[in-house]
């Protein structure tokens, strides 16, 4: 399943990498990708993962490297 959320105050691309990267990792993400210009996050989950629990992960992964920057749900 593929979900796409808006991300408010990303300020910088280089953070944007990083946060892709490492939300990218999370256990049931087979893809993730952020789009710096659109300020947009897709995410594909695998089949059957708990979609909350990784977003609470990966809105923490971006509090981490950028401490503005919020995942709009």
């Amino acid at each position: 399943m593929k979900k796409i959320y808006k991300l408010e105050d990303l300020d910088c691309a280089h953070c944007a990498a990083k946060m892709e990267k490492g939300i990218a990792k999370l256990s049931g993400v087979e893809a993730a990708s952020i789009s710096f210009l659109s300020q947009k996050l897709t995410i594909t989950f695998a089949e059957g993962a708990d979609v909350d629990a990784i977003m609470k992960e990966a809105a923490a992964i971006c509090k981490k490297i950028e401490p503005d920057c919020r995942i709009i749900l």
